[in-house]
């Protein structure tokens, strides 16, 4: 998931080198936390959060198979 996410978000921001992806799993959860420059933040949420919520959406697509839940952050 983590490559996903980082291929996704370096593709949309000014700054790719700045673009930061950790993941931690914990009981039937896996968490996604994305961080990118404060300048790049708009690009990556969206208006309305319209481009944070279609991360979410690919990346709840491609760990359906999966028996844990994943969950992306963006801080």
């Amino acid at each position: 998931m983590v490559e996903l996410v980082e291929l996704i978000a370096k593709s949309l921001v000014d700054h790719p080198d700045e673009v930061v992806v950790t993941q931690t799993e914990s009981e039937g959860l896996i968490v996604v936390e994305l961080k990118v420059a404060a300048d790049d933040m708009g690009k990556v949420i969206g208006k309305q959060g319209s481009i944070a919520k279609s991360i979410r959406t690919v990346v709840k697509a491609a760990s359906s198979k999966g028996d844990k839940k994943v969950d992306v952050k963006i801080g």
